[in-house]
């Protein structure tokens, strides 16, 4: 047994028991209760304070919980029966569905963000374990996976990671921000510059792999 697929099977370990953690809270927030994290911990079959490193307070598991129907809502709309075969198509989908639901609810994740930030200034002070076991996010990620996948197979690994990456900058409540505080967009010329920028980024990546000698 290899070291790195040790080291896959806990990030993949604490994925689940962060998911189990979060669909608890769903749950009873479904039902009108706001639950502490105790009280979720105790309803997941997971210890107090494996809960606690994963969501610190009970705002921040609730805030989760809350926008956690969100990504689910994305992941129906971006089934792969309902794709088309072209990328930029494709990228463009996933911006409209993404961006429009954060503009719906940008307080919340205004809020989701500066929680986010919180806890990680709190895990560099005090060196927390939860800087590692912390595994919030990578919908997004997987999203843009999704998305290209019709082109990954033109790119080598180093470069796809790294388009995957990049398109990550132009979505999300962080460029709405940049766009909408910094820039004074409005929401729906954000939105078009996230798609512009997305269709730059993909469009040059692969201009780049025509462009490279076999």
């Amino acid at each position: 047994m290899t070291e790195a697929w040790q080291q896959e099977g806990r990030i993949n370990q604490k994925r689940r028991t962060r998911a189990a953690i979060l669909a608890v809270a769903v749950e009873l927030l479904e039902q009108g209760q706001r639950p502490t994290v105790a009280e979720v911990a105790d309803e997941a079959l997971v210890s107090r304070a494996t809960a606690y490193r994963y969501f610190p307070t009970q705002e921040y598991l609730l805030f989760e919980a809350a926008l956690g129907s969100t990504r689910s809502d994305i992941d129906r709309e971006l089934e792969e029966n309902t794709l088309p075969e072209d990328p930029e198509a494709r990228l463009e989908m996933l911006i409209d569905a993404l961006q429009k639901r954060i503009i719906d609810k940008e307080a919340a994740f205004r809020t989701m963000l500066r929680l986010s930030l919180e806890q990680s200034s709190e895990e560099v002070q005090y060196g927390s374990e939860l800087a590692q076991s912390r595994l919030r996010g990578g919908g997004r990620v997987r999203w843009i996976e999704k998305a290209l996948a019709p082109v990954e197979g033109r790119f080598d690994e180093p470069h796809f990671r790294r388009l995957v990456t990049a398109l990550s900058l132009c979505m999300g409540i962080e460029a709405l921000i940049v766009l909408r505080d910094v820039c004074t967009l409005e929401p729906e010329e954000a939105e078009e510059v996230s798609r512009w920028a997305a269709r730059t980024l993909l469009r040059s990546s692969l201009a780049e792999v025509y462009a490279s000698p076999k």
